[in-house]
């Protein structure tokens, strides 16, 4: 669940082992791309901490995060640990 604090989104995301978790950065860093909105992001062995916000809009949240947040949920859907 997406917390909104400070102008920021953020979500802690936890996977079986470090592959995983990169194979899932990877996946998350292509669509991110494709939206040309990139995340805050950081990687500890099977967790992936993300930040989100919108630089350009004096570092809020807009639009623009609450998809990619979206699209990074779906992508985690796909995951079991």
């Amino acid at each position: 669940m997406w917390k909104e604090q400070n102008n920021h989104l953020q979500q802690t995301f936890e996977f079986k082992d470090f592959l995983q978790a990169f194979a899932f950065m990877t996946q998350v860093a292509l669509v991110a791309e494709k939206m040309n909105h990139h995340p805050d992001w950081s990687n500890c062995w099977n967790k992936v901490s993300i930040v989100l916000c919108t630089h350009s809009a004096g570092n809020t949240v807009t639009e623009k995060d609450r998809k990619l947040a979206a699209a990074i949920d779906a992508i985690y859907a796909d995951y079991k640990i």
